[in-house]
């Protein structure tokens, strides 16, 4: 099969059986929900680019398993060269869609397990490699979306999964079969998880021996039976459901979107199985998947950056202060922030490695410094948006109060008419166009999209002080001892 266009891909997802709830009712047509179709449409943008001569190189690639050309979002790194277009993939997205685009956590995906199982078949002799390269062939050849999960509830987080008193707190096998496994438990806050055509489960901790049951990974479709959706709500998501609100929305026609997953006996089939039992191998996957998912902050949320910065400096001049020093001296330290981010990114890349099974992995040690600094910085850059964009951007009369005809004024002038005087911009630039930049930017500093560029930014691919820990693993304090001691001349 070729490359999917933007609308095979949505069409794909009509033929789904998903069940998807949302405010305790099931919702049967979820592809064209209004709170859920932005978030197909920023995947939808992912083939699009895909399908455009101009991006050919940064978003296809030659299949190392069959030469074919595919999506890179399908492929496995097969040197530097391929992570640092990874990342250069994923600000180009950013900047298109300025939401998440929710292909990256299954890319990552790929390329972790892909490697841990090869060294999982090297001790045991297992055939999960094997069943992983079908896996991925048949993914490539299909340019299908798969969605990686990995966060597990952890129920009480200082006690392993075999010591909860709710096993389901944890992902977990509960029946072994001949032809294959029965598992139950659930995934929190996943990403596209709807959109997707199958899911990757992996672990989400380290294990030990006790936690066999829980150390599994495998792959199974969105529509499997027994597995279901509950979508999880975002800041004034429910503007979306609003008649005449297309302004107020912020962002119209992209977005992101998170939900739990359950599992509930849902039986996977040993082809499909990556992980059963290995539980030494549970913690090589989680920190191989979160090294690559710590770089794609690097170039993702740099092109959500490069937006809002945009934005910043639109609104600025449509209040008239462009030429502010002080407002000058704010866009160079966001556009400094944001750079810093993406060098982060380009430098883990360029420092990567060939794995044992053959494909790229990142430098560990600077993919966590790249997410630790994206749990700051994006941070400080929305401060500085609503620094230069001022009250207005949370404080403006509705879209209906500016296209409103109800007659308040003495001379016969509508609400429509007073919002529009009164919040006018700069001469030679429209009220409305004022109205889009400052709802654009409450949309990314606090209304839904902040879900993607706050918050995951802070708790995605692990919160801050996960990446602290790996930081001081890798850190090499010792070795840094021993060159201060060789210079000092201490024996």
């Amino acid at each position: 099969m070729a490359l999917m266009t933007p609308q095979e891909y949505i069409e794909s997802l009509r033929k789904l059986k998903t069940r998807v709830y949302m405010f305790g009712e099931e919702i049967k047509n979820w592809v064209d929900h209004p709170m859920i179709r932005p978030s197909i449409n920023c995947v939808a943008m992912t083939y699009a680019l895909a399908q455009d001569p101009q991006y050919a190189d940064l978003m296809t690639v030659k299949s190392s398993l069959t030469g074919r050309t595919v999506n890179r979002f399908t492929h496995l790194h097969q040197s530097t060269e391929d992570l640092i277009n990874k990342v250069k993939m994923q600000r180009l997205l950013g900047q298109k869609t300025a939401s998440c685009f929710q292909r990256c956590v299954g890319m990552d995906a790929f390329n972790a397990v892909f490697s841990s199982t090869y060294e999982i078949d090297e001790k045991y002799g297992t055939h999960y490699h094997e069943n992983f390269k079908n896996f991925i062939t048949m993914v490539q050849d299909n340019d299908l979306t798969v969605d990686g999960a990995m966060t597990d509830p952890k129920g009480d987080r200082s006690k392993a999964p075999s010591a909860q008193a709710d096993p389901d707190m944890y992902v977990h096998v509960v029946e072994r079969r001949p032809d294959g496994i029965v598992v139950c438990g659930a995934k929190c806050h996943q990403t596209g998880s709807i959109n997707s055509h199958w899911h990757i489960f992996m672990p989400t901790i380290s294990m030990g021996e006790a936690d066999k049951d829980w150390a599994v990974s495998f792959a199974c479709p969105t529509d499997a039976e027994g597995m279901y959706m509950i979508y999880g709500r975002q800041s004034c998501d429910t503007r979306k459901l609003e008649e005449g609100a297309s302004i107020d929305v912020g962002n119209a026609k992209f977005g992101g979107q998170e939900a739990l997953v359950v599992l509930d006996h849902v039986f996977i089939p040993n082809e499909y199985i990556f992980l059963n039992g290995e539980y030494e191998f549970a913690g090589m996957i989680v920190e191989r998947f979160a090294g690559y998912h710590r770089q794609s902050y690097g170039g993702c949320k740099v092109g959500v950056g490069d937006v809002v910065i945009g934005a910043t400096a639109l609104a600025a001049e449509y209040n008239g202060v462009e030429k502010a020093s002080a407002v000058k001296d704010k866009l160079i330290e966001m556009t400094h922030l944001n750079e810093t981010l993406y060098c982060c990114g380009i430098a883990c890349s360029s420092q990567g490695f060939k794995t044992k099974a053959g494909n790229y992995q990142i430098d560990l040690l600077l993919a966590n410094v790249c997410k630790q600094n994206v749990t700051r910085f994006p941070y400080e850059i929305v401060r500085l948006a609503e620094d230069v964009a001022g009250g207005l951007m949370v404080t403006m009369p509705s879209q209906k109060d500016f296209e409103s005809d109800t007659v308040v004024g003495r001379n016969g002038e509508t609400i429509g008419d007073i919002c529009n005087k009164f919040f006018a911009a700069r001469e030679g630039v429209s009220t409305e166009d004022r109205q889009r930049i400052m709802r654009f930017l409450e949309n990314m500093c606090l209304g839904a999209a902040a879900v993607g560029y706050r918050t995951e930014s802070m708790h995605g691919a692990g919160s801050p002080q996960a990446q602290r820990i790996m930081i001081a693993r890798q850190g090499n304090i010792q070795g840094k001892k021993q060159l201060a001691k060789d210079i000092a001349g201490i024996q």
